[in-house]
């Protein structure tokens, strides 16, 4: 088995080369992007490629700074874990990420402050003089998307810092769960200034019973999108303890909310939503590209740890793009095995059944496979009602219970995670097997519930976003 380096700052010639080339083309892409009118999505291409190799490196070179500060720990399902790793990489990641992101904001509005700015800015703009002694056109600049731009920046700044803070002090769950909405309150503020669309269309065959389309939730609505908030960031948390996969389900949403985002810009006539998906493209591309180069060094076996503070801020970011791009319930059919991982999770993570410090899976030494975990009951049995439904989910392959075969008692119980569940349905499995399994789940899923989003929802709605009409 593959151990770490024993120098990880180093970065091998090839490395060197090919990112030093990446990171040539990419800065010759950015420059060529103003010989137009900017090139927004050019430049966020650039900006992408930009954002991976600086993040390769940084983890790279960092690392040993980050196990000096404490921030390290090591690899429990390898058989040999002498080694520290670093921990806390995603924090590399976010502000890689930012920094990526606030270099980006004149790009989107090139052509708008070409035109907003007077005399020498106007390059195809005849003006009387007089306008051009008073100044700027500011009327002219759109306002209300810089502010977008910008609310989204400050709620992902406020997550990662949030993020840290968990990495640092080691936050319990029930005092983390409501982070994110912290960090989601500059984004209801833009959406309720700038959009404050509060209704949803209802199936038609409940219009006639209702007697109108449209069903206003008023600030219903809001709560919503508030509990969106706090769900999305953890979601991707708790599913979480195998080399990779949390980057690997970040990677699979991104690229599915990225598909989805392209559908909108091919459409062979100008679509009312195209302004919306750009936005949501400018800001997944770059966390594309941090992400890759995250999972270089995560994947199995890992060399570093990605922290709490990669799945608050990715989570995030999911956030950001399907509120500010007006289609969050597009997000919630990608989110489909993050939600199911949640309510499985529910009886343990309410206390209803003990939860562990840790739920990952069970690593055997001497196999070299990952087993379901478990939770031991020994002289404390369960309730009467729960002890039912821990048979039921028993016989219905959804948990696997040990009972004691002389007293009836159980013995144990498999962890209630879907790493596990997974584990009791395929049986032990290696850890980078059962990441490329749960990935490609996640993948299927995510392709069906866009298949569901934009065809079978035909069936209940008088029309698709995608043919037709907004996207909220």
């Amino acid at each position: 088995m593959s151990t770490p380096s024993t120098k990880p700052t180093d970065l091998t010639r090839s490395e060197t080369l090919s990112l030093s080339a990446l990171a040539l083309v990419c800065f010759t892409v950015l420059a060529n992007t103003f010989q137009g009118e900017g090139e927004p999505l050019i430049a966020s291409l650039a900006l992408s490629g930009l954002a991976f190799a600086a993040n390769y490196s940084m983890i790279r070179w960092l690392g040993p700074s980050f196990i000096k500060a404490g921030l390290k720990g090591r690899d429990m399902a390898k058989v040999n874990n002498k080694y520290e790793l670093p921990e806390c990489m995603g924090a590399i990641c976010a502000v890689v990420y930012l920094l990526v992101i606030i270099i980006f904001i004149p790009f989107p509005f090139y052509k708008d402050i070409v035109v907003a700015t007077s005399g020498g800015g106007n390059r195809d703009v005849v003006m009387n003089v007089e306008y051009v002694q008073k100044g700027r056109l500011l009327h002219k600049f759109p306002h209300s998307k810089l502010a977008s731009f910008l609310s989204a920046i400050i709620s992902l700044q406020s997550i990662t810092l949030l993020g840290i803070g968990d990495d640092l002090f080691d936050i319990r769950w029930r005092h983390k769960f409501f982070i994110p909405a912290f960090a989601s309150i500059p984004l209801l503020v833009i959406y309720f200034i700038d959009f404050g669309v509060t209704s949803v269309v209802l199936p038609t065959v409940l219009q006639p019973y209702v007697g109108r389309e449209l069903l206003d939730l008023g600030f219903l609505y809001y709560g919503y999108m508030a509990a969106f908030c706090i769900f999305s960031p953890n979601s991707i948390n708790i599913l979480a303890g195998i080399n990779g996969i949390e980057v690997l389900q970040s990677i699979v949403i991104a690229l599915l909310l990225a598909f989805n985002d392209v559908l909108y810009l091919v459409t062979p006539y100008p679509h009312p939503a195209t302004d919306s998906h750009l936005f949501s493209l400018y800001f997944l591309l770059p966390f594309l590209g941090v992400s890759f180069a995250l999972l270089a060094h995560n994947k199995y076996p890992a060399r570093v740890f990605v922290g709490d503070t990669y799945c608050y801020f990715a989570g995030m970011i999911f956030v950001v793009v399907s509120i500010l791009g007006h289609f969050s319930k597009t997000l919630i059919l990608l989110l489909v095995p993050q939600i199911f991982n949640f309510v499985y999770s529910v009886p343990q993570l309410f206390g209803l059944v003990p939860c562990p410090r840790h739920r990952l899976p069970h690593f055997n030494a001497r196999t070299g496979l990952l087993e379901p975990s478990v939770t031991k009951w020994g002289d404390k049995q369960p309730h009467l009602i729960i002890e039912s439904v821990l048979h039921l989910l028993g016989r219905l392959k959804l948990l696997r219970v040990k009972v004691d075969n002389d007293t009836g008692r159980i013995l144990e119980t498999s962890n209630f995670t879907i790493l596990n569940l997974w584990l009791v349905w395929r049986g032990p499995l290696r850890e980078d097997r059962l990441a490329w399994e749960i990935t490609a789940m996640q993948t299927a899923v995510g392709l069906f519930g866009l298949f569901i989003r934009h065809r079978l929802a035909l069936l209940v709605f008088r029309e698709d976003n995608w043919g037709i009409g907004s996207a909220v």
